[in-house]
């Protein structure tokens, strides 16, 4: 198990609680925010490595603001029509990836990749 903190953030609280189960599987702490000012008071507080949110719940706007604010966090979106055009423009907003909201191998397996590449770097 890897030392990392996920924080997720998505408007179906069943997929929420479903892909924290997964990923505590993987990763040492995971958090389940549940409205925007959660999130973000949350972020620092457990120092968050990775936030898995759902661009339902944010403009993108906030994600600009996110990843601004809180450099080192990668941000992961998901979102239950994912296409091409909305994944260029949540990464030009900030985001590292983007993933089909109920594809959790992908989320997976993206959290894991946003994770060793921050480390990488540092």
């Amino acid at each position: 198990m890897q030392a990392l903190s996920v924080l997720v953030f998505q408007s179906d609280r069943r997929v929420a609680q479903a892909l924290s189960g997964v990923l505590s599987e993987h990763f040492s702490a995971v958090h389940v925010a549940e409205s925007l000012e959660e999130l973000r008071l949350s972020i620092p507080r457990y120092r968050t490595d990775v936030a898995i949110v759902d661009v339902e719940l944010l403009r993108l706007a906030e994600i600009e603001r996110i990843h601004r604010e809180f450099p080192g966090v990668s941000i992961v979106c998901t979102h239950r029509v994912a296409d091409e055009e909305m994944w260029a423009t949540v990464l030009n907003a900030g985001a590292s990836d983007m993933c089909p909201t109920y594809d959790t191998r992908s989320i997976v397996m993206s959290t894991m990749r946003q994770y060793t590449l921050s480390h990488a770097a540092a």
